[in-house]
């Protein structure tokens, strides 16, 4: 059977991706998957029931997991009894935790806003393990996506079995009993010691980075250190996987050797240990397939005489056995890159890998090789990827195999025997810490090295893989004359075939972006002939905080809701960045924009008196290189047959920052458009009277459906079909306001709201489109 595990472990996806995902496409697959396995690979009859058994296994494994997917809990409870199950996590003045509620069996996320700074201090030092808790609160659904390529929390929390969040205003160790400890807890305790150990011991760059090695803890890192692992490819390294695990037991076993032990004695305490390993490192799904896979070849090697195993079959089996336990796992972004590089590698390493002799050789083809596996998934989940992920894992790779593992692991052994570090060891590695983390900040803000393709669909997903597939085979292949052109011709495509489909796709779109309370619209032509953003929305914020307080990576609209909405449709120029005035929940994402994307002008209203923060943009412009343009009514511009004019506010406006709004009324997909910023009454009364003729199409309420705006004469004059609202779920203002609602619904215009149904998106092409929502 050496080498056919693979097609079983084919079959068992295919039964859970038909079960999870679409019934008839994999449905269909599967028949044709049977066909080529007995066409091609001469699978006998008998093999073949067992590929059916295994797909018909997996179908109702899958099946069954998706009808047990729901919440058993009454939504009126409010006092639960808890039993916490993993390491609590706090950020500022924020603690969350997941707990499981002993009488309906089912897990919970508490949620508790930490009273005082001595508290803040007081919950870091507690264990949370091996007590039964009693925690009063209030349950609350998961937030939703509301965007396209948004994060779907709900979603993400669901993959595991988690369905409330339970908002307690009480301190959650406050009332508990203790409980008999069990082997797990045990483990996991010792795990949340080792890493307050390391905290309270060592540097924060050392205990950060020794945390995530060594107990697959990342909380520690800075969030900025995150994100630049993250854009220069290499956030991997930060994962513990293969690399680390067979590290690890490799010195495990060769410093047993050297003490005297037997092989067998090692090989069994390896056995042994492996499972309590994945525990304390946090059970991710890559230190699984790791564990999963060691696991296996350790047990081969200790049943030499009974069974072999290819590394191939290791794979398909670990594969197999985590599925079994956890069909869910599939939508889970780091059991999809760990098993398919993995695999990839695999695959490649018999021939390809095989004929790189020199080391640096190998790690550049290991690297592209791991590079190539990822980039579907990279493109579908984060829409982008580096073109330094290459040199940066060719650099990265040998200092955390051969400098950070072993290092880390020798300062933490050293630190508990002795109870003290040597200073100039700490010294060293604190220096090398920091200098390779600012090469890191240095790589990942190349930006001529950031490919942004956005999420690809299904169709260009499937032609990804087909073009990788032919990369290996013809990098496989023997030597003939034009084998290097054919590659260099296949990663031009690769690289070009998605931005060049964006280029030819005749549809354009106006989508009214939802980013809460604020302002945010994209209008993208058709073909690139024009990108603009009107208001980049903003996170409002009230009074100053106290530092403890502070979290470490606050929610901000702009980074977190703008940049993924435009990256994820492959966006990163913005022709005109229109900044309507200059309130917060208008323009307070632009630093974000700005960041991440290439803006080619600034658009500002001409004010005699602007914002604080209209004035830092125009400041962080110049640094950029950024024209800034102050306009008035008159201004205009033409793109591609469609108009854009410019009728509010007068030039050097001096009133009241709403009434100096830029109001935008254009001609865009053969529907005209007004976009009023939070014009108020008072300017709208003054655009009719300078334009009695004026109509309109698709009206932006303004002031977010204020009464203040959208006045009734003004309604009645331009005579809106459609009107767009942009409000905050429950926001404190009580927008939209009902009489505004009621203006509209006298006229008869239809009403979009992103606070009910997410982006509202107007897809057109030429002349014609039609609005959709995000949510139904």
């Amino acid at each position: 059977m050496n080498g056919k595990y693979f097609y079983f472990a084919l079959a068992a996806l295919l039964g859970v991706l038909c079960s999870l995902v679409t019934s008839l496409p994999f449905f269909l697959l599967t028949f044709f998957y049977l066909y080529l396995l007995n066409k091609y690979k001469r699978f006998k009859n008998k093999q073949l029931f067992v590929v059916m058994f295994i797909f018909v296994t997996f179908l109702f494994l899958a099946g069954r997991t998706q009808l047990e997917n729901k919440s058993v809990i009454p939504e009126t409870i409010t006092d639960f009894y808890i039993e916490y199950s993993q390491n609590p996590k706090i950020d500022g003045d924020l603690l969350q935790i997941q707990a499981t509620e002993k009488q309906f069996k089912e897990k919970l996320l508490i949620r508790y806003k930490i009273k005082s700074e001595a508290e803040q201090v007081s919950l870091k030092s507690k264990s949370f393990y091996n007590c039964l808790c009693q925690v009063s609160g209030t349950m609350k659904k998961p937030a939703i996506a509301k965007n396209p390529n948004s994060f779907n929390y709900r979603q993400y929390l669901a993959s595991k079995d988690i369905y409330w969040i339970v908002e307690s205003q009480e301190n959650p160790l406050q009332n508990c009993s203790p409980m008999r400890p069990s082997p797990m807890t045990i483990v996991k305790q010792l795990r949340f010691l080792g890493i307050r150990y390391l905290e309270a011991h060592f540097p924060i760059e050392i205990a950060s980075l020794s945390a995530a090695l060594i107990f697959g803890d990342r909380s520690m890192l800075d969030p900025v250190l995150l994100g630049d692992f993250q854009k220069t490819g290499i956030i991997h390294l930060l994962a513990i996987s293969g690399l680390h695990v067979s590290l690890l037991v490799g010195m495990v076993f060769y410093l047993g050797i050297r003490i005297g032990l037997t092989r067998q004695l090692m090989m069994n305490f390896l056995l042994l240990i492996l499972p309590v390993y994945v525990i304390l490192t946090g059970a991710s799904p890559s230190v699984i397939r790791a564990v999963l896979m060691i696991y296996l070849v350790l047990l081969t090697v200790k049943w030499k005489s009974k069974l072999k195993l290819l590394p191939i079959d290791a794979i398909s089996l670990a594969f197999l056995i985590f599925l079994f336990f956890s069909p869910k796992v599939i939508f889970d972004i780091g059991f999809q890159l760990s098993f398919s590089v993995s695999l990839v590698i695999i695959f490649s390493a018999p021939i390809i890998l095989r004929r790189y002799q020199n080391n640096g050789a190998r790690i550049l083809a290991t690297s592209v090789t791991a590079q190539l596996a990822a980039l579907p998934l990279l493109f579908y989940h984060f829409f982008e990827m580096s073109l330094m992920g290459i040199a940066a894992n060719m650099l990265y790779i040998p200092l955390f195999s051969f400098v950070y593992l072993p290092g880390l692991y020798i300062l933490f052994i050293i630190q508990i025997l002795f109870g003290n570090t040597p200073l100039f060891l700490i010294n060293i590695f604190e220096k090398i810490i920091n200098l390779s983390n600012h090469l890191i900040n240095y790589f990942a803000h190349f930006s001529f090295a950031a490919f942004v393709p956005g999420r690809p669909n299904i169709i260009q997903l499937i032609i990804y893989i087909v073009i990788i597939i032919a990369i290996f085979y013809i990098w496989e292949a023997k030597a003939y004359p034009k084998k290097k052109t054919h590659l260099i011709y296949l990663v031009v495509f690769l690289l070009s075939f998605q931005p060049v489909w964006k280029w030819l796709d005749p549809y354009g779109e106006v989508t009214m972006i939802d980013v809460g309370q604020g302002d945010s619209i994209l209008i993208h032509l058709p073909h690139g002939k024009g990108t603009y953003l009107i208001d980049t929305g903003g996170t409002m914020t009230f009074g100053e905080e106290e530092e403890w307080k502070h979290r470490l990576k606050p929610y901000e609209v702009g980074r977190d809701v703008v940049v993924p909405f435009l990256k994820g449709k492959g966006i990163t120029k913005i022709d005109k960045l229109i900044l309507t005035h200059g309130d917060m929940d208008h323009i307070g994402g632009t630093f974000s924009i700005l960041k991440e994307l290439r803006v080619k002008q600034i658009l500002l209203p001409s004010v005699v008196a602007p914002s604080e923060t209209e004035l830092r943009i125009i400041q962080e412009a110049e640094r950029r290189k950024i024209p800034v343009v102050k306009v008035s009514a008159g201004d205009q511009w033409k793109s591609a047959g469609n108009n854009f004019n410019i009728v509010s506010p007068e030039k050097n406006f001096s009133g009241e920052r709403n009434s100096g709004s830029i109001a935008l009324v254009s001609q865009v997909g053969g529907v005209t458009w007004f976009f009023g910023g939070d014009l108020d009454q008072e300017g709208e009364t003054k655009i009719s009277k300078q334009y009695p003729n004026l109509t309109i199409d698709v009206l932006k309420a303004g002031h977010h459906g204020s009464k203040t705006s959208s006045a009734e004469a003004f309604i009645k004059q331009i005579k809106p079909s459609t009107a767009l609202i942009s409000a905050g779920e429950t926001n404190r203002y009580g927008h939209p306001h009902q009489e505004v609602l009621e203006r509209l619904r006298e006229t008869n215009t239809t009403i979009y709201r992103t606070d009910l149904q997410g982006a509202i998106t107007f897809r057109f092409y030429r002349n014609n489109g039609t609005f959709s929502t995000y949510l139904p």
